[in-house]
Order: C-alpha cells, then structure tokens, then sequence
C-alpha cells in the first residue's frame, strides 16, 4: 500500500534490462540491486520513473508527435475512426465521451487493445472482438505504434521478471498462465487547452482532466510530454503529488491485477491528470495486461507474507476489462 511519499523514486533497470533472460539472472548483482529498487517502490508508493529502459528516446519522442499530430487534423477526420461498441471499443473519443466515476473526462483519445478474432476468447470477449481503427493522417501512424507496443510489451515482461523476484518468486512467475500470452491496451490522450467560466485557461472549476482511479492490468508505462506537469498521484494521506516529467523514462505503475496477486502487498495507487499549461499536452500510456482468460488470486507466499488471510477474491482479467471499458464508454 502507498506511503506518506513526497515524490517518486527512479528506478535505473538497465541491468534488469541486460540480463533478463539470463537463468542466473537472479544472482546478479545489478539484478539484485534492481529488484531490491524495484520492491521499495512499489511498497511506497506504486508509482515510480523507469530509466534505462533500452527504448529510444527518439521513438517516445515520435510517439508523442504523430499522436499531436492525429489530434490537431480537422474533427471530420478525426471520426472517420470513431470508437463504438461496433468496433470493439477501439477507435476516437472525442471530449467528454469518455468518463471516469461518471463524470466526463476533458480530454480526446484513440483507443487500441490488443486485436481479438471472433471466437478467440469465447462469449467472455464478444465485446473486445475486432481490430484496431488506424487514422491515414499521419500516414505512418499504424507502422510507429505497432512498433512502439511490440517494445513496450517486451519491456513490461522483463519489469515483471524483476518484480517477481522482488516478491520472491521465480522470475518467470507472471508468464504461463497468468501473463505468457498477455493481453495489453494502448490509450492515446490528448488534453487540450480549455477555457474556464471566467474565461482563463484551464480555469480549476473545471476539474480533472482524467478523474481519479486506479489502472486495472499489472503494470502502466507513461510517455508523457517533456514539458508539462499533468500527472499527479495519491498518497496515504490524501495528497496529490505531482509526478514532472524526466526526459527518457518512462512513469511506471502498478494496478489492480498485481495488487490482487500481492494480496495488497503492492496497492495500485489513484492517480488523476490536471493539467495547468497553457498548451495542449500528449500522453502515450501502454497497459500490460494478464491473459485476457487469466483467473487473478493471491499468491500463496503474499498471503503467508501479508498476515494468513487472503484480502481479495479471484478477478478473471477479460471480464473486468470489459466491465471498465463498458462503463467509461458514454
């Protein structure tokens, strides 16, 4: 569960990143420092920078801009990929369509998940069936971001190894059945510049741009824009703690799938984005996720860890998913 923190820990995982699939990885010693690293920060605060991570920055860097991009076309092109329930909620947003708790987010996004063909997951992923809707303006934007989630996908698993020996397991204890075939969702969000009653930018009467909640997979990984602070992150005590962006990493965090595995050992901490500038902001967040069929429980060595009593009942991944995606959908 989080702490009284004030700011969030860098983790440098280019060790983890080196020798992941080594089997002695674990003896290692900048392993052991990673994961030693690792297991602070999600004790504290379930929100922390990941640095030498092994993507490029110039790729985070044009993943934020052709996503500008796509957001600054005219609204008539915007739509031509429009998400609805008929394109398994995969597509455009526009402002206000997507809400959180029932209040409407003020912000625009392109919606994408891994694509599921009819049948592949039975009636549980009916409503997550189809493909992902690509804009033909910018003309690379397909070829960028299916590259950008292969990364990411690969880098979420080697975080996972290393959180997995954080909590004592094996490092492969997150493949097979939980997550060796995993299901992941990319949301693209732009937030723009809005006018408040009393005409000011942004005025605060507002409210949150992306309201409060907790994400619903294992693990997030945020490409925000270099020069706005949006992001903010709550904790123990009810303070909301700006999370800046640092140029080449990435904001990790942790959600509700890994803090059933942990017995609660690693909370998946609220957070929410407010944005204060004068400019329109861009973030990229890619969620690794369980087997889309995965039963999520306990661990029995968190719970033995965690005081003998299992604190949450079993989760099945897909059937959450499409309760969130149903319900944020107006």
């Amino acid at each position: 569960m989080a702490t009284d923190f004030k700011s969030l820990p860098i983790v440098d995982i280019s060790a983890l990143v080196e020798r992941c699939d080594d089997p002695n990885m674990e003896k290692d010693e900048g392993v052991i420092d990673v994961v030693r690293n690792l297991d602070r920060a999600c004790r504290r605060s379930g929100f922390f920078y990941v640095k030498g991570h092994g993507i490029s920055d110039d790729l985070l860097k044009e993943m934020r801009n052709i996503s500008r991009n796509f957001f600054h076309v005219p609204y008539e092109e915007k739509i031509k990929i429009k998400l609805s329930a008929a394109t398994g909620y995969r597509g455009y947003q526009h402002v206000g369509e997507n809400v959180t708790k029932g209040i409407p987010d003020l912000h625009e996004a392109i919606d994408c998940y891994r694509e599921v063909e009819p049948g592949m997951y039975g009636s549980l992923g009916e409503v997550m069936e189809g493909c992902n809707k690509w804009p033909s303006d910018p003309p690379n934007f397909e070829i960028i971001t299916e590259k950008y989630v292969d990364l990411c996908t690969d880098l979420s698993r080697k975080i996972m190894r290393g959180i997995a020996l954080a909590l004592g397991e094996s490092a492969d204890a997150f493949e097979g059945n939980v997550a060796g075939d995993p299901f992941w969702v990319l949301r693209i969000i732009g937030y723009p510049v809005l006018t408040g009653k009393n005409g000011s930018e942004n005025d605060v009467d507002l409210g949150c741009f992306s309201g409060a909640h907790t994400d619903y997979g294992l693990l997030t990984l945020v490409n925000q824009d270099d020069d706005i602070t949006a992001l903010q992150v709550r904790n123990s005590v009810g303070e909301w703690i700006s999370a800046p962006p640092i140029p080449g990493t990435f904001v990790c965090n942790i959600g509700d799938m890994l803090k059933i595995f942990t017995n609660g050992i690693y909370g998946s901490t609220l957070h929410r984005v407010k944005n204060s500038s004068s400019k329109y902001r861009v973030c990229v967040a890619y969620f690794y996720e369980p087997n889309f069929e995965c039963t999520m429980e306990p661990a029995d060595s968190c719970v033995e860890k965690s005081g003998g009593t299992k604190k949450f009942g079993g989760a099945v991944y897909g059937k959450h998913l499409v309760g969130k995606v149903t319900t944020n959908f107006v």
